[in-house]
């Protein structure tokens, strides 16, 4: 399959990118050569028993970009990047287009920001009727949305634990994951997935605020269009429109750079007395809040809302963990409370960590319980073989009554008919 992306000189470009520098060193310096050996790979670096060399040749190796066990680039690849290099193969990075309707760079990224928002806010209970069928698909496949109820047609979804961490992590790892699962869903559909990937590796390539032809697109990947759009990853005026724009969302796929960050600037001010100030008029952000914070006041740019057991329970009964809650509040706490020591109050984040372990007091586990022994040698055996083999959760000597796992009921049951044939 490598081989065949490689066909692409635009992947080849995209693979290269994403490399580590020292990966992407060995590549340029194989690029315009036959090959080494091994020796002459060892004189390269200060100290040629480095293991951090030898991973990163094991990951060229992996990836197809060096022949397997040689130290020579894979003639397809080195081909496609000496062609996206030097500006031939042009037809993978698109056709540039004059479009009716020239777009800015400012605007494609208010239209990324709210397409990709609009994507978040599905999952915090809010999703649009206008959201594809595909992208709600993609939630539930994601396990990032679970179905409530039991309608089997067009359940109500809830945001899971998966799904809060989903909504911690910055905006180009969030893309990525969507991805990737978006890939796991192309081929389930028999979709030919290296072109796919390969579409996706193209938009990485492809200029900002430049507009590029449809029909110069393969079938396949006119196909991914509208779910890209949905995404916020390129902009189409209409469905039936001859050209599309990239956004920053896409063409910062290979970048290593955080400016595809759109979470801005921290918002939230936590007091000792549990009130939450947000500054934001976002509902997106509002929405994410009230998963765990009671909503007192709104005003036009700022929403008060209060941490009490009752929120923080609805909160842990949907699957967010006290720590998310944590990290969340510290991720975007506001300036004013960076410059403090620890950023949450103590009192506020142990008395989330105690509610949690307060939920957590009782936990059921599935088993069997053994009464009504022969004797008290017959209990006595019992119990020690349950407990070196780790299958005892809880026992009573003064009963006599042994309560076991679920897993350790039968080899209990071989045990026990062992011993009464001897």
């Amino acid at each position: 399959m490598l081989d065949q992306l490689y066909q692409q000189p635009s992947t080849c470009l995209a693979i290269f990118k994403l490399l580590k520098p020292l990966s992407k060193q060995i590549v340029v310096r194989l690029l315009y050569g036959t090959g080494i050996t091994k020796p002459q790979f060892d004189n390269w670096f200060y100290n040629p028993k480095d293991a951090d060399a030898q991973e990163h040749l094991n990951l060229l190796w992996k990836l197809n970009i060096c022949v397997e066990n040689e130290i020579v680039l894979n003639k397809i690849f080195q081909l496609g990047l000496h062609y996206a290099l030097t500006g031939s193969g042009t037809q993978s990075f698109g056709v540039l287009i004059e479009a009716e309707d020239a777009m800015t760079v400012a605007e494609l990224d208010r239209y990324a920001q709210d397409q990709w928002q609009g994507v978040l806010y599905s999952l915090v209970g809010n999703p649009s009727k206008q959201r594809p069928h595909s992208i709600v698909e993609l939630l539930q496949r994601s396990g990032l949305m679970v179905p409530v109820g039991r309608k089997s047609e067009d359940p109500d979804l809830k945001i899971t634990s998966k799904g809060f961490q989903f909504l911690l992590q910055q905006t180009s790892i969030q893309i990525w994951a969507f991805l990737l699962h978006y890939l796991e869903m192309a081929e389930q559909l028999d979709m030919n997935v290296v072109q796919v990937l390969g579409f996706i590796f193209q938009l990485a390539n492809l200029e900002l605020g430049k507009a590029y032809s449809v029909e110069a697109l393969d079938p396949s990947h006119r196909m991914m269009l509208e779910d890209l759009k949905h995404l916020g990853l390129i902009y189409q005026r209409k469905k039936k429109s001859n050209y599309f724009y990239p956004t920053r969302l896409s063409t910062s796929l290979t970048a290593d750079t955080t400016s595809v960050n759109a979470s801005g600037k921290g918002y939230i001010l936590v007091e000792t007395n549990y009130r939450i100030y947000a500054y934001t008029n976002s509902p997106f952000q509002i929405a994410i809040l009230g998963l765990f914070v009671s909503m007192k006041t709104r005003f036009p740019n700022m929403v008060v809302g209060l941490l009490n057991r009752d929120s923080v329970k609805e909160a842990f009964d949907n699957g967010i963990t006290a720590d998310q809650i944590i990290s969340y509040l510290t991720s975007h706490a506001h300036p004013q409370m960076l410059q403090s020591t620890p950023i949450l109050p103590s009192t506020v984040v142990d008395q989330i960590r105690l509610w949690e372990m307060e939920r957590n007091r009782l936990k059921a586990s599935p088993g069997y319980l053994y009464m009504n022994f022969d004797n008290r040698q017959q209990y006595t055996d019992l119990l020690k073989y349950s407990t070196d083999f780790g299958y005892c959760l809880w026992s009573s000597d003064q009963k006599m009554m042994l309560f076991v796992s679920k897993e350790g009921h039968e080899p209990i049951k071989q045990y026990y008919s062992s011993q009464n044939k001897k």
